[in-house]
């Protein structure tokens, strides 16, 4: 099909590129995101129509956080954009002029990580999305499942604690509350106020206190040493690789691949992954393991998914 465009929508911008047939990104554009939904809509059609210029596009593909229907047409509930039962698909195509596709962000990214990044190879992956909360997107025999309603893989909001932390999702327990951006932080604060004599590098990065630690506070931290951010790190790959133990019960894929700013730190948190996967992987002993990958993409991954997504219709 040629060239297209992928559109990912964050909370705060909105980036635009034209993406060939092998993944690379040819031209990009960054809009803010504006505070309304369908000022949203406006810059998504204004950013696509900006790098479209000079090129040859033949569809464009929409990367959402949010429940999108089984045609791929309407968001039915996005968690930060006022968005429910959203016609995405028609108005951005009224505006541009061009075929669309919406997908869900997290599924965009798996499968331009399944594409183009960690999942070559590999016909059968799950990828997980460890940022601020947790996402994930499951490719099997070489096909995005999205379930019969559209809105499978879901796994940040897999309840993992009976009556556990309440998640902004209105539920308890969830993964995410557990495995996630968010959640490290949480550790590291908890653990700074029970042993400060242990946080002296992670304190010191912040205003000292341990309601100012921020998640690239600890990131530093773990890099230097710090016992209390080195340890954050832990619990959150502890309950992490049990997650993944469940999902392979349930999948039995042949990679995970493990995307997200949290998983920017490498190895710090990866290694740790994998040795709570083997431990908490039913069988382990006795049967084959599941790869635990970096992605390869980074922020690029829900763009360029969402492109090629677009080129198959």
């Amino acid at each position: 099909m040629g060239l297209t465009i992928g559109v990912d929508i964050g909370g705060t911008k909105i980036a635009a590129g034209v993406v060939d047939e092998e993944g690379s990104i040819l031209e990009t554009c960054k809009v803010a995101t504006p505070p309304t939904s369908e000022g949203v809509i406006d810059a998504i059609a204004e950013a696509v129509r900006t790098v479209s210029t000079g090129h040859e596009i033949s569809a464009v593909g929409i990367g959402a956080a949010g429940y999108v229907d089984e045609k791929r047409a309407t968001v039915l509930f996005a968690p930060n954009i006022n968005w429910r039962h959203e016609a995405l698909k028609d108005k951005v195509e009224q505006r541009v002029g061009l075929p669309v596709v919406v997908e869900n962000d997290a599924n965009a990214a798996a499968w331009g990580e399944y594409k183009f990044g960690a999942g070559a190879g590999h016909d059968d992956v799950i990828c997980i999305t460890l940022g601020t909360g947790l996402g994930g997107g499951v490719i099997i025999g070489n096909k995005l499942r999205r379930g019969r309603f559209g809105v499978a893989g879901e796994f940040g909001h897999v309840r993992v604690v009976p009556d556990g932390l309440l998640c902004g999702c209105g539920s308890q327990g969830c993964w995410e509350q557990y495995a996630s951006g968010r959640a490290l932080v949480r550790y590291a604060r908890q653990r700074s106020v029970a042993t400060p004599e242990n946080a002296g590098i992670l304190l010191s990065l912040g205003d000292g206190t341990p309601e100012g630690i921020e998640g690239r506070h600890v990131s530093q931290a773990a890099r230097r040493g710090d016992p209390v951010a080195v340890d954050s790190f832990r619990e959150l790959a502890r309950w992490a690789g049990a997650g993944l133990a469940d999902l392979a019960s349930l999948f039995d894929p042949s990679a995970f691949i493990i995307g997200g700013g949290v998983s920017d730190e490498g190895d710090l948190v990866l290694d740790p992954i994998r040795k709570s996967f083997r431990r908490w992987l039913v069988g382990s002993q006795w049967r084959p393991h599941a790869q635990v990958l970096a992605a390869q993409l980074g922020g690029k991954a829900g763009l360029v998914g969402a492109a090629d997504l677009a080129r198959q219709g």
